[in-house]
């Protein structure tokens, strides 16, 4: 019988987590896993550690993601894993973790313990967007935002055809579920929990006393424009990089369903976490 397979995935920062792969090495070895990384992974910690498989390219097929890093090496994960059922489980070595199954201090057990399957799932929505003519899928957000030293932005925004928002501002952001905890939280956006299907639309400082965020069913398509004669915007998924929309132009996002497979243990709870990072709602 072929023994499962772990894809390993770190931190861009290596001295973090240097002393973290190898219990992940020990964890499974002791679990009789094949644990494989790719060789720009091994590169980041020197020499591979013994017990890791070193291939040119991660695979897209694997028993378990397993990942020690923050929420942006998590999301990375899930892009990477998108549409294929493969579990990400997260060891937080960032500094919110929101996605992470165990914190550094708990790495070994929780390692341990996603090997023997002692873990429950998550499937995660997400968003596809076409930017430049390459279809994207976002996790957590797609931004727009106005460039440095550029003048503030026209933005405006239609959903199933009817224009809901037309405003100058600094940018806008489209965000899943999860992503409604990132971006848009900071953006004083609505926060969607796990499980809700839909997605939220939020402006980023604008010039309106009345531009509210807005929270859309799943099944309606948002469509983004630039106004004319207005510089272009940069466009971000999950805050990276992504493209421009020009002026006069427009991007369609749509809601996704079931796009990652988030691993967590047993007993997680969404609104606890939500008290443990953020803090009370309320107080």
């Amino acid at each position: 019988m072929s023994r499962r397979l772990a894809a390993l995935i770190t931190h861009s920062h290596p001295p973090a987590t240097t002393g973290a792969v190898e219990l992940a090495v020990a964890a499974a070895r002791e679990a009789g896993w094949r644990l494989v990384a790719s060789s720009q992974e091994a590169e980041k910690h020197g020499e591979p550690a013994e017990g890791i498989e070193v291939v040119d390219v991660l695979p897209r097929q694997a028993d378990l993601c397993l990942v020690l890093g923050g929420d942006g090496s998590i999301l990375h994960a899930l892009r990477h894993f998108a549409r294929t059922g493969v579990p990400v489980f997260g060891v937080n070595f960032g500094a919110v973790g929101f996605l992470a199954a165990v914190e550094r201090e708990e790495a070994a057990e929780g390692m341990r313990r996603a090997f023997a399957g002692e873990t429950e799932t998550i499937d995660l929505p997400g968003l596809e967007a076409r930017v430049n003519g390459e279809p994207r899928v976002a996790l957590n957000d797609v931004s727009f935002i106005r460039r440095p030293h550029e003048r503030v932005a026209e933005l405006s925004y239609k959903i199933a055809d009817e224009e809901v928002g037309h405003v100058r501002c600094d940018g806008l952001v489209a965000a899943t579920p999860v992503g409604s905890t990132g971006y848009n939280l900071a953006n004083n956006g609505p926060i969607l929990a796990w499980g809700v299907k839909g997605y939220v639309v939020s402006y980023v400082a604008p010039h309106s006393l009345t531009a509210r965020a807005l929270v859309v069913a799943p099944g309606d398509v948002l469509h983004v424009g630039n106004a004319g004669g207005r510089e272009a915007v940069e466009v971000a998924i999950d805050g990276a990089p992504a493209g421009v929309l020009d002026s006069g132009a427009a991007i369609e996002v749509s809601f996704a369903d079931k796009v990652a497979r988030l691993a967590q243990l047993p007993g997680t709870s969404f609104y606890g976490r939500i008290r443990e990072k953020f803090g009370h709602l309320a107080v």
